[in-house]
């Protein structure tokens, strides 16, 4: 294998360092500046690594990068000051946000401890105890120092054989029949099977030599520095203060010294073109470093006095704009183009998993998976509108602007919207939808007009308050639509969700390869399947129809779904692969009056044995012609319904006329999540992720074995059973967790939340979590944490609602 990196900054270098180590070694590094301090942004970050995330891969990756830098050196010096990381609140809600992310840390196996104010004047005496409340104390946070870093691993690397190139622009990639053959540099070619563009701020550039579009902005980000600050030379012990984090005010500090480095987030977006760096022979220090603006920093300076006194006796020595990668939904871009074979991407990676995404990346181009789930880092996850430049240019600015915020996991971007809208788009509005969004799909979470069923009519009027965080982008109304699905019939929006059509004669045997159920069936089956990479892990959960010989429609979960199809696809043109989610629309019919619903407005046989669970059969609803599914995604007597978008509208008021007498109401996203946690449906990239094998998540009835050969069956047979997914239910009905939090047994933690939501119809609050098998057994009891209380949790047979599927298969 001939690897060409682009990029010798703390990404490319680390790429080729792990890729060597993995015995990949016929690796060329170019870089457009010199080596090692390349001009680019690890040349000037201030190398801040705060490892807590929401996210279990960047937490992992930024975890890896530490252990790495700890063991770097060059020339004597380290690549990493393990000075710990302090984060300090001077707001109640910055102090609970504290111990969520102290949460997060638990959950993902770092270290830490909320502390108070007392405390974090110890750790960092700057500190004026009476602006702080608290503080979040992460011992193994720290320091690095990046071109120590980048030149490190790029030693390593060269003592593999690996060439590192400066001074060499690359200004072509060579593609031929839809896979690179090389580059073209400013240096003569470099032929290659394999290229990894890291070139951070320019990425896109690069990107575009392959007739790629990547989502990521360059953004100005201010940091400075003080003259001397004589207290710190008072406070000399031999040993630095804590990197601190003032995210109140978007800014965060380190000590250069007996000086202070400040950086800011609180300043206007400052996106930059990345045709518009200076180049390396125009720049006055480095193309990543623009001119210092002080007006946008005064107010930094200004807090800043207020958080550290001590700095009134020093004054700004200077500062710098100096340029980072943002993207839409702030996380990286990694994998391989698409469009293009052999075309990777390692880019919007900072300092802090740096040395992270290069071993994941160079594993997955060497082993073809990396060892941790990215499903959420990968380059193919955007939709075609999110790849526009004005989406991306004002996404990126937008999560510059929320890079400290305290952010809901529900709450939705506010801009652009509304971007994608069903054909039933205009009714949901008439009853009052709240809407939050998916994938640029407004999608509701509850009707205003379901208010009424609150009145106790049809529902309880006892839907209990959450806690004031669960509460937020709540109502009691998502109670009432939930209970009420149970008594009547609910019409919920599924179209948000992906579909695909696979048609050619080749369909049948292409799905039986890349899918774990059988479904060469009858027409009008349906299959619930698995998708598995080599590994035996898990990709994503689908539902398989055979609409025809040769044609099945697929329900899945997002763009990556359409990507691992059309990478699988046969020679030959044997089989298509078509994404026909924008072109049609789909309602789920759900509740025990269904069936007389969809028989008063249909001809067609929907009885209990003419229209058997889990079947599919072409139908008309009224005038509409509706592929219908008998399926239900809550648990209860239904239908999923298909057709064009432009029929879509007029389905749902065809159902909505004829369903009065059955007393049908629209039900939103709300209602949704606690009726499918109630039957125990999982939901992949929350339940289930790439890190999981399907007995692991509950799922092992979606695999035959016995059907012949696919993907991952060799290593299923083998699998390690390291952990279960576990249902858990919360008596006390206000503690409502929401994910991602820890889970104890005593002292000790276990696991981690994956979905919750409190059951309405089962009078528990339910919270689906990884845990050891040994604590999987149902009456086993456990707390988990939220904020800074431990809720008690009990270990539960599932599914909690109808176990014997009776209200199914009715």
């Amino acid at each position: 294998m001939r690897v060409v990196v682009i990029g010798a900054g703390v990404v490319g270098a680390a790429v080729a360092d792990e890729m060597s180590e993995l015995g990949v070694t016929n690796i060329t590094v170019l870089e457009k500046g010199p080596l090692f301090a390349t001009g680019g942004s690890s040349s000037h970050a201030p190398g801040l690594v705060f490892q807590a995330n929401p996210s279990k891969a960047m937490t992992e990756l930024a975890s890896y990068t530490v252990a790495k830098f700890c063991g770097l050196d060059y020339d004597g010096q380290g690549g990493f000051e393990q000075v710990g990381g302090l984060e300090v609140a001077t707001t109640p809600q910055r102090m609970a946000d504290l111990h969520r992310r102290y949460g997060w840390l638990t959950s993902w196996g770092v270290a830490s401890r909320v502390v108070s104010a007392q405390e974090c004047v110890k750790l960092h005496p700057l500190l004026d105890p009476d602006r702080i409340l608290g503080g979040l104390h992460t011992p193994t946070d720290g320091l690095a120092n990046p071109v120590t870093a980048v030149t490190a691993q790029a030693q390593a690397a060269q003592a593999r054989g690996v060439r590192f190139v400066g001074n060499c622009e690359v200004r072509d990639v060579l593609v031929e029949a839809g896979r690179v053959r090389g580059v073209c540099t400013s240096q003569g070619e470099y032929a290659a099977d394999v290229v990894v563009c890291c070139a951070g701020i320019w990425g896109p550039l690069v990107a575009e030599m392959v007739g790629m579009t990547l989502p990521l902005t360059p953004l100005a980000h201010q940091y400075a520095w003080t003259t001397r600050v004589p207290e710190l030379e008072r406070l000399d012990t031999g040993m630095s203060r804590p990197i601190l984090r003032h995210q109140d005010h978007d800014l965060y500090y380190r000590e250069l010294g007996d000086r202070i480095g400040i950086g800011y987030y609180g300043h206007d977006p400052m996106p930059v073109d990345s045709a518009d760096i200076a180049r390396h022979a125009e720049a006055k220090i480095m193309p990543s470093i623009q001119d210092f603006t002080p007006a946008d920093f005064q107010p930094a300076w200004e807090e800043s006095l207020r958080l550290l006194p001590a700095l009134r006796d020093s004054e700004l020595a200077g500062g710098m704009n100096g340029l980072f990668s943002f993207t839409t939904d702030g996380m990286p871009l990694l994998g391989q183009s698409y469009d293009v074979r052999g075309f990777w991407v390692a880019e919007a990676v900072w300092v802090t998993h740096s040395a992270g995404v290069g071993r994941a990346v160079a594993e997955w181009i060497v082993t073809g998976a990396p060892s941790i789930d990215l499903h959420e880092c990968d380059v193919n996850r955007f939709e075609q509108h999110q790849l526009g430049p004005a989406y991306v240019r004002a996404r990126s600015c937008q999560n510059f602007v929320e890079v400290y915020d305290v952010l809901h996991p529900l709450q939705p971007m506010e801009d652009p919207r509304p971007l994608r809208t069903s054909p039933f788009h205009t009714r949901q509005v008439e009853l009052g939808a709240a809407f939050l969004e998916a994938s640029g799909w407004e999608r509701p979470q509850w009707y205003a007009a379901n208010e009424q069923l609150l009145d106790g009519n049809s529902a309880r009027s006892d839907v209990v308050t959450p806690n004031d965080w669960a509460a937020h982008y709540w109502s009691p109304i998502v109670g009432a639509e939930a209970q009420t699905t149970r008594q009547r019939v609910a019409l919920f929006d599924m179209s948000a969700l992906k579909r695909m059509e696979i048609t050619g004669p080749g369909a049948t045997a292409f799905l039986q390869r890349l899918t774990t159920g059988n479904v060469d069936k009858s027409l009008g089956s349906v299959t619930y399947c698995l998708l598995l990479d080599e590994r035996g892990r898990i990709r994503s959960d689908i539902t398989v129809s055979r609409l025809g010989p040769d044609r099945y429609q697929v329900g899945g979960n997002g763009t990556l779904d359409v990507d691992w199809f059309s990478r699988h696809l046969p020679s030959g043109r044997i089989v298509d692969v078509q994404d026909t989610s924008a072109g049609s629309c789909c309602l789920g019919v759900w509740g025990p009056r269904a069936r007389d619903l969809l028989e008063k407005v249909s001809a067609d046989d929907f009885s209990a044995s003419g229209f058997r669970y889990f079947r599919a059969k072409q139908v008309h609803v009224g005038m509409v012609p509706v592929t219908a599914l008998r399926l239900s995604y809550v648990g209860e007597l239904g239908y999923e319904l298909y057709t064009t978008a432009d029929m879509g509208e007029k389905m749902w008021d065809t159902l909505w006329e004829a369903g009065a007498q059955y007393g049908i109401f629209a039900g939103g996203r709300g209602a949704f999540a606690s009726l499918r946690l109630e039957k125990g449906y999982r939901s992949f990239g929350a339940d289930m992720t790439w890190d999981h094998y399907p007995a692991e998540a509950g799922l092992e009835f979606a695999v035959r074995m016995d059907k012949g050969d696919f993907i991952g069956r060799g290593a299923l047979l083998d699998a390690p059973l390291r952990a279960r997914l576990t249902c858990l239910t919360i008596a006390d009905p206000k503690k409502v967790v929401l994910g991602k939090e820890p889970v104890y047994d005593g002292d000790r933690c276990v696991g981690y939340v994956t979905s919750a939501a409190y059951g309405y119809t089962v009078g528990v609050g339910i919270a689906y979590a990884w845990l050891p098998s040994g604590l999987s057994q149902p009456g086993t009891s456990v707390h988990i944490g939220y904020f800074d209380e431990r809720i008690p949790a009990t270990v539960s047979a599932e599914p909690l609602f109808d176990p014997k599927m009776t209200r199914l298969r009715s």
